[in-house]
């Protein structure tokens, strides 16, 4: 694991750290807690923070409470903090100011490892417990919910003109896939898409045969782009049918961030755009036009 540890004594971190690395654990030291707090935000494959409560310039209760909203639910983080005063005041403090565990300092080699082996069972199951909340169970890409919450994560980072866009795309006729063929074969284009749309920026399925896509630091002509490639490869796939194998197309969507936007109205573009390459034929991509009915002639 990548663990965080903070103590305003070298001598401790040196401790600390000669405990658990050999059981392969990575660790980070740190005397100043408000650089710990910017590592722990720069770097989410953290998994545990150690802390000592006597540290500066955030107190070890400051830091903990810190560290937990920047965790909040999406990442899963375990903070023990560590006192030379053990007393239930202290106890009671650190467990209210987000810690999960409090041990003594300077701890010993079979305390340490034993809480950071429960530490892991827990990670775990956090871990799985955020996929099964994130994922959709048929592709394993973003639901609707986990991809709007990224994509407006996205957009308090980089919503500026130019600096994100997001595409919309709908599989042509897919009732017919499944009216022809039958639902597991339905299942198998949903699949074939989402595969395609995973590796490029935040992808999610937001219901039925509808896919999202938002692009940070991605323009509108790129982001056309992007979705023309994705048009093409999904035309050039092949499922097997229940009699034959079967090729299918989708319509995509596109839009891209204007002065005071957020992400549903970006979205909502994408969705009208969306709209114009379905009603404008089908297999096609059309960016965003203030005048539609434009982007529907083209």
């Amino acid at each position: 694991m990548q663990i965080v540890v903070v103590d305003s004594s070298r001598v401790v971190l040196q401790i600390i750290a000669s405990l658990i690395e050999p059981r392969g654990h990575a660790v980070h030291a740190f005397t100043d807690s408000a650089q710990a707090l910017e590592y722990l935000a720069a770097t989410p494959s953290v998994r545990v923070l150690i802390t000592s409560v006597e540290v500066r310039p955030l107190c070890g209760l400051e830091l903990c409470w810190s560290a937990r909203l920047l965790a909040e639910e999406r990442r899963p983080l375990h903070v023990i903090t560590m006192s030379s005063a053990r007393n239930v005041r202290s106890l009671a403090e650190a467990l209210d100011s987000g810690a999960d565990d409090f041990i003594e300092k300077p701890p010993s080699a079979e305390e340490l490892n034993a809480r950071l082996r429960a530490a892991e069972r827990l990670i775990t199951l956090q871990e799985e417990l955020i996929r099964l909340a994130e994922t959709d169970p048929l592709t394993g890409v973003y639901n609707r919910r986990a991809f709007f919450d990224r994509a407006r994560l996205a957009a308090e980072q980089g919503g500026r003109p130019g600096g994100i866009s997001a595409i919309l795309a709908d599989i042509d006729h897919f009732k017919r896939i499944n009216d022809e063929h039958g639902h597991d074969v339905g299942d198998v284009a949903i699949k074939a898409v989402a595969e395609l749309i995973a590796g490029d920026g935040i992808g999610g399925r937001l219901g039925g045969e509808e896919f999202g896509i938002v692009l940070p630091g991605c323009s509108l002509d790129e982001a056309t782009a992007r979705a023309e490639r994705l048009r093409e490869g999904i035309q050039a796939l092949r499922i097997r049918g229940s009699r034959h194998a079967i090729g299918f197309t989708c319509s995509f969507g596109v839009s891209t961030w204007i002065e005071a936007d957020d992400v549903n109205a970006l979205l909502k573009r994408a969705d009208l755009a969306l709209y114009a390459a379905k009603s404008g034929g089908r297999n096609r991509v059309v960016p965003y036009q203030n005048d539609v009915t434009l982007a529907v002639a083209s």
